[in-house]
């Protein structure tokens, strides 16, 4: 019998905090239940097991993480989008480091493709780079270069992975002008061609 108050969202809710907090690898139905202040045997109830707990953390994140994309790119195209979606995206991986993590996870098929917040994230990425008027296959070179520096990026600036001076601030506005410099000027295939 589920015990009141408790329920499946409640203990998602608990489980994305405490990933941000202790780190996605040290998450557990144990950590969670402590929360709680009840038995691991409690939370069996709204969750099979550790695998199960990681992925419900990883579909919640994305729809929070693809909100805020959402929102910062927003009527703008272009560099004004590329920079909204870059400072939501730099935003959300170093604000909720353990959700974040979760978001990049491999998750099984019949989780991922139910999940409205990681088809979201697909569709607002490839939304934002069409306004650079790219196509197909281009279109997923450009995603892949711009998912793997804002990865990088996010994941060095949250374990503290810059220790030159230059203020990181500056580096990231400069990142994104080499960016939309970039995406501004992609080759296309009949341009390798040449």
């Amino acid at each position: 019998m589920p015990r009141q108050g408790l329920t499946s969202a409640r203990v998602a809710a608990a489980a994305a905090e405490l990933a941000d907090t202790v780190g996605l690898s040290r998450l557990t139905v144990a950590a969670v239940a402590r929360q709680f202040g009840v038995s691991d045997a409690a939370l069996y109830v709204h969750v099979r097991n550790r695998d199960a707990l990681i992925e419900q953390v990883a579909v919640r994140a994305a729809a929070a993480f693809a909100d805020r994309l959402a929102l910062a790119v927003a009527g703008r195209s272009g560099r004004q989008a590329l920079v909204g979606f870059g400072e939501a995206w730099r935003t959300f991986a170093t604000s909720h480091p353990g959700q974040y993590a979760a978001t990049q996870l491999q998750l099984p098929p019949e989780v991922g493709t139910n999940s409205p917040g990681h088809l979201r994230l697909i569709e607002l990425s490839y939304a934002m780079l069409r306004g650079y008027g790219l196509d197909e296959p281009e279109l997923t070179d450009a995603i892949r270069f711009v998912r793997s520096t804002f990865h990088g990026f996010a994941c060095l600036e949250t374990v503290e992975g810059f220790g030159h001076p230059r203020d990181i601030d500056v580096s990231w506005s400069s990142i994104l002008d080499a960016m939309h410099t970039t995406l501004s000027n992609w080759p296309t295939r009949a341009e390798e061609r040449q």
